[in-house]
């Protein structure tokens, strides 16, 4: 299974780097997550007739925290994946959301927030932090994809003039 991964694009609805991620990076992904700061639920029409997860994040509209919640627990294969946006300093980020999951053991933990790309093993949890694809606070624009088989291995992409 290929999950395309991204948060923090901070829109209103789809714009042209959005939709060309869309239809390229996560053409033939079997799933979209999106970590939350969607800012609007329309920015999700991009993926349309395609499933996507989301949760809500700290800059969202009273419609995102409407429709999405702020955590999410799922299965792909024998795999449990969780999905949060964040809060708070991104020092001691993945301790509190680690916390929060403690009661709902997950063994990938999708998060946003930071801005910052993370993909690595901690006390045997895979978190993923696909950065942020808005470009917001940062200079480097990023998605990530998650492949799920045997294993649950995940890369970071980075975009470059709107596209990878």
């Amino acid at each position: 299974m290929k999950i395309g991964v991204i948060s923090d694009t901070h829109l209103r609805g789809p714009d042209g780097l959005l939709e060309k991620i869309a239809g390229t990076l996560f053409e033939d992904a079997d799933l979209i997550l999106h970590a939350g700061d969607l800012v609007e639920p329309e920015v999700l029409a991009v993926f349309a007739g395609r499933p996507v997860l989301a949760v809500a994040g700290n800059m969202d509209s009273p419609a995102v925290r409407e429709a999405f919640p702020g955590k999410r627990v799922f299965s792909s294969g024998r795999f449990r994946i969780g999905l949060i946006h964040g809060w708070g300093p991104p020092d001691g980020i993945e301790e509190r959301l680690a916390r929060v999951f403690q009661d709902d053991p997950v063994d990938c933990l999708v998060y946003g927030h930071t801005h910052r790309p993370a993909n690595h093993l901690r006390n045997g949890v895979l978190f993923f932090n696909p950065g942020s694809a808005g470009g917001v606070f940062t200079a480097r624009r990023t998605v990530g994809i998650l492949e799920i088989t045997d294993r649950i291995a995940g890369s970071i992409i980075e975009l470059e003039d709107g596209t990878s």
